[in-house]
């Protein structure tokens, strides 16, 4: 039996990698600009803010910026065209940009529900479209999803975000499947909560919290490692992963003693 030529092939030095970096504008994104650049061959960042993505760009000789929005398909695939003509290749995607709203129940809000899947989800799948081609030019290209720690239990006013990024999972723990043997490896990055200007919007406890610059650190070893899962903080996340595997009526009492009546909906922007 034969093995296939990308089963062996071996990824290049990270020192040498050219990656793409969407969500790059502002939160972990932003941390992971600084960070990164000092890390890799070239980094391409990507976000809707054309200014702050400048004003990042400007600070390193090594970084460059393709102004584009996730849930538009269109402007993704030009925006690996650019890329595609000026390097031929990435290495590394970090699908990074994303937004959260939560839900009220009492004043429940499909079109809140349909714009965070569309962010979450579906501009993850048009990131991917438009990267796939050029991580097939790589050695051994490596797609890096944001997914959340919320997949693992689901809590009070979550059901917009915590969907959104159950679905994210679910797409990547299925292209790590059919992506294994053609040369492309997937990671999935599962964080707790990082202060972000997202997060810097919740009205509730945040426990395990930790800041955007640590969270940056923590990813890009698992980036150099291409881990299947990135997932932090250590105890927070093992928490969520006990009680979700707890028995459904035992979950189910301790995530309904979470919830709160009478509570306004909390909204964020797209970090992108």
């Amino acid at each position: 039996m034969t093995t296939s030529w990308s089963e062996h092939s071996q990824p290049r030095p990270f020192s040498e990698q050219i990656i793409w970096l969407t969500g790059a504008s502002s939160g972990i994104g932003e941390a992971l600009v600084h960070a990164l650049q000092a890390e890799c061959r070239h980094l391409i960042i990507s976000a809707r803010n054309a200014q702050a993505l400048q004003e990042l760009a400007e600070r390193y000789n090594n970084v460059s910026i393709q102004v584009a929005d996730i849930t538009n398909a269109s402007q993704m695939l030009a925006a690996a065209a650019a890329i595609k003509a000026q390097f031929g290749y990435i290495d590394t995607l970090i699908a990074n940009a994303g937004t959260c709203e939560y839900v009220d129940v009492d004043q429940f809000d499909s079109a809140l529900i349909r714009r965070v899947i569309d962010t979450n989800f579906f501009g993850l799948i048009n990131t991917v479209e438009a990267a796939l081609p050029l991580l097939q030019k790589s050695p051994r290209g490596y797609i890096a999803g944001m997914s959340s720690s919320v997949t693992w239990l689901a809590m009070p006013r979550a059901q917009a975000y915590g969907a959104s990024k159950a679905a994210v999972r679910h797409f990547l723990e299925c292209m790590q499947a059919d992506l294994k043997h053609k040369g492309v490896d997937v990671g999935i990055i599962s964080p707790g909560f990082v202060q972000t200007p997202l997060t810097d919007r919740n009205d509730f406890p945040m426990p395990g919290k930790i800041d955007a610059e640590e969270a940056a650190i923590i990813i890009i070893k698992g980036l150099k490692r291409r881990q299947l899962e990135i997932r932090f903080p250590f105890l927070f996340t093992l928490i969520l992963r006990i009680i979700g595997a707890l028995p459904a009526r035992l979950r189910l009492k301790i995530t309904s003693a979470m919830a709160r009546n009478n509570q306004q909906p909390d909204t964020g922007d797209r970090h992108s």
